[in-house]
C-alpha cells in the first residue's frame, strides 16, 4: 500500500533500491482539504500554483525571547559519547512533549549525532541535516553521507537529530512486521464495495495500532513541534543562527523553522521543496502528476532501450502496457520465491520506488521484464526498499512516523470513500497509470485517531538571512512548481533550478548545483537570481 505524501530524499531512496536489487540478483502538505469532490480543485491549484496570498494564513513568528519555562531545555548540556560508527559522536537531548505545557516528567529524549569539523579552515559552526520523509532518520543519513562534500565537512560540525517520533527519538510504533506485510498488500485500486471496505478496514486497523502503541505521542509529532526542537538544538550547540540542509519533507521542516524563528535563521538550503500553501488534496494531485512526469521520462528512455519490457513505440503505449500488467497482478498475484506474492499494490509501489532516481531505471526495466515472465521477485524487492523492509522482514519506523506527522499537520484529502470516487477523474487526469492508487492512498488520514493541529499557511520568514530553494524540473515527489511556490513566499529566498530527473538535486552529480550550494554554505553568497543548472 503506497503511502500518500511520502517525501523521501533521493539519496536514501536510490541507495535502498540499489541494495534491494543486489539482494535479488510505505503525506506532507499543509492545510485543510475542501469537502467537495474533484470539481472543488481549481485549474490553478491542480497545476500547483499558489492560491492568492489573502486566502492563506501566514505563519506567525514566535517571540524572540525564550520563555522562562523553556529555559531549562535551552540551557541543557549534551553529553557526547562514541556512537560506534567511526568519526561520529552521539548524545540525547531533552525536549518537552508539549511546548504549551512543558513537564519534566513527560520530556522526550531526542537522539542527536555529529561529526566534528575536520579542517583546514576556520570552523563555521554546526550544519544540521534532514533527509525528509517525514520519518526518515537524519542520523542514518548523516552517518552514511556526511563524508561529502569534503569542503563543507571541513568547516562545519555535521549534525543530525532524528525528529520526535522517528527512528531513535521516541519512535512511533503501530503494527507488527507480519501485520505490516498484510497492510502493504491491501488493494489500493478497489473495484468492488467489498474491496473498498477492506481498504477502509486496513486504514482503521493501522490507525488503531498507532493509537494503542503510541497514543500519548501522536498529538505531539507535528512539523511545528519538530522545528521548535531544532531551535533548542541550535542553542544547545552554541550557534546563534541555524545552518541547515533539508531535502524533500526536510524543506517543509526548514521553512517552518524560518517562519517561526526568522532572526535565528542562517544559511538554509531547501532542496526538493514543498509548498506549505497548498491543501492536502491539491498536494496529492500535484504529486500524482509529478510521478506521471517521472514515469513519462522513464518510458521515453525505456522505449529506446533494447531490453525495454514496455514496447518500443512511445511513452503512452508504455503506460498502457504497465497498466495492463498491474491489472493482471490484481487478478493473479505472482510468485516471488517466498511466502509473499507480488500483488498489484506491491508492484505499483516497486515502480514508484524507481521513480526517485533515474539511476534505478535499468533495475526497473529488469524487474518489469521478470514480472512479465511470471516472477515477481524483483518488483517485490523494489517495493521492500521503498517500505524500508529489511531481509529479516522488519520494517523501519518511517512508515509509521510518516502518517503520524502528515495527518497531524493538516486535515486529510478525503473524509470517506465517496469523496475519493468523486475525485478519481482528477487523479486519473493527473496520471492514467498511478491515479487510482494515489487517490485511494490519500484516504489514510480519514481514520486517524488524532485531530489535525495544523492548517494551510504561507511562510514569509521576514528578517531571515538569504535562503536557497532548490527545485528539479522533473521531480516526481516534490514537483518543480512547489519549489517556485515556496521561493515566492519566502521573503529572502533565491530559487536554484536543476533541469533534470529525480528527486532533489544537491549531491547528485551536477557540478553546477553542488558548486552553487557549497559556495553559499561556505561564503554565505546565494546563487544568482533564476540560476539554472543541468
Amino acid at each position: 500500500m503506497q503511502p500518500s505524501r511520502l517525501f523521501r530524499s533521493t539519496t536514501t531512496a536510490a541507495a535502498a533500491a540499489a541494495a534491494a536489487l543486489v539482494l535479488l540478483i510505505s503525506g506532507c502538505s499543509s492545510g485543510p482539504s475542501s469537502p467537495g469532490g474533484a470539481g472543488s480543485e481549481s485549474r490553478s491549484a491542480e497545476a500547483g500554483a499558489d492560491p492568492p496570498a489573502s486566502a492563506v494564513t501566514p505563519l506567525a513568528p514566535l517571540p524572540t525571547a525564550i520563555p522562562a519555562n523553556l529555559r531549562p531545555y535551552y540551557d541543557q548540556k549534551l553529553s557526547w559519547h562514541d556512537c560506534g560508527v567511526a568519526g561520529f559522536q552521539c548524545a540525547t537531548m531533552k525536549a518537552p512533549l508539549d511546548y504549551a505545557k512543558p513537564n519534566p516528567d513527560t520530556d522526550l529524549k531526542l537522539a542527536v549525532a555529529r561529526r566534528t569539523s575536520t579542517g583546514p579552515g576556520q570552523r563555521l559552526g554546526s550544519l544540521l541535516v534532514n533527509p525528509g520523509g517525514p520519518g526518515g532518520s537524519a542520523i542514518d543519513y548523516l552517518q552514511q553521507y556526511a563524508p561529502q562534500p569534503a569542503a563543507v565537512r571541513a568547516r562545519y560540525d555535521m549534525v543530525a537529530m532524528d525528529p520526535r517520533g522517528v527512528a531513535r527519538s521516541e519512535p512511533i510504533e503501530c503494527l507488527t512486521d507480519r501485520q505490516m506485510d498484510r497492510f502493504t498488500q491491501t488493494d489500493t485500486t478497489p473495484d468492488t464495495p467489498a474491496e473498498v471496505n477492506a481498504l477502509v478496514a486496513a486504514y482503521r486497523n493501522f490507525a488503531k495500532g498507532c493509537e494503542a502503541h503510541s497514543g500519548k505521542l501522536l498529538p505531539h509529532v507535528s512539523t511545528i513541534e519538530s522545528a521548535r526542537d531544532m531551535d533548542v538544538l541550535r542553542a544547545v550547540l552554541g550557534d546563534k543562527k541555524l545552518t541547515y540542509v533539508g531535502a524533500s519533507y526536510g524543506t517543509f521542516l526548514g521553512a517552518t523553522y524560518a517562519g517561526l524563528f526568522p532572526t535565528r535563521s542562517g544559511r538554509l538550503v531547501l532542496d526538493g521543496a514543498m509548498n506549505p500553501s497548498l491543501d492536502s488534496r491539491t498536494t496529492n494531485i500535484n504529486q500524482t502528476a509529478g510521478f506521471n512526469t517521472a514515469f513519462t521520462a522513464f518510458a521515453e528512455d525505456c522505449v529506446k532501450q533494447k531490453d525495454c519490457p514496455l514496447g518500443t513505440e512511445n511513452a503512452q503505449d508504455a503506460g498502457r502496457r504497465l497498466s495492463a500488467l498491474f491489472k493482471k497482478l490484481d487478478a493473479h498475484p505472482l510468485d516471488t520465491g517466498q511466502e509473499r506474492k507480488l500483488t498489484e499494490s506491491l508492484a505499483t509501489t516497486g515502480v514508484i520506488a524507481a521513480m526517485y532516481d533515474q539511476g534505478a531505471w535499468p533495475m526497473l526495466r529488469a524487474a518489469i521484464t521478470q514480472a512479465e515472465d511470471g516472477n515477481g521477485r524483483a518488483l517485490l524487492a523494489l517495493s521492500d526498499s521503498y517500505y524500508e523492509r529489511d531481509a529479516s522482514g522488519h520494517y523501519a519506523n518511517q512508515m509509521y512516523a510518516n502518517p503520524a506527522v502528515n495527518c497531524l499537520d493538516l486535515p486529510g484529502a478525503f473524509a470517506g470513500p465517496d469523496q475519493v470516487r468523486a475525485a478519481l477523474p482528477a487523479f486519473r487526469k493527473a496520471s492514467p497509470v498511478f491515479g487510482d492508487n494515489f487517490a485511494w492512498s490519500a484516504l489514510n488520514c480519514a481514520y486517524w485517531p488524532v485531530k489535525p493541529s495544523g492548517m494551510v499557511h504561507r511562510i514569509a520568514a521576514k528578517g531571515a538571512d538569504p535562503i536557497v530553494v532548490v527545485g528539479t524540473t522533473r521531480d516526481p515527489a516534490t514537483p518543480y512548481t512547489w519549489a517556485k511556490g515556496l521561493a515566492g513566499q519566502l521573503s529572502s529566498a533565491t530559487l536554484l533550478t536543476y533541469v533534470g530527473d529525480g528527486h532533489t538535486a544537491y549531491g547528485r552529480g551536477s557540478d553546477c548545483i553542488d558548486t552553487a550550494i557549497n559556495t553559499y554554505l561556505l561564503e554565505g553568497t546565494p546563487p544568482a537570481k533564476n540560476k539554472s543548472c543541468t
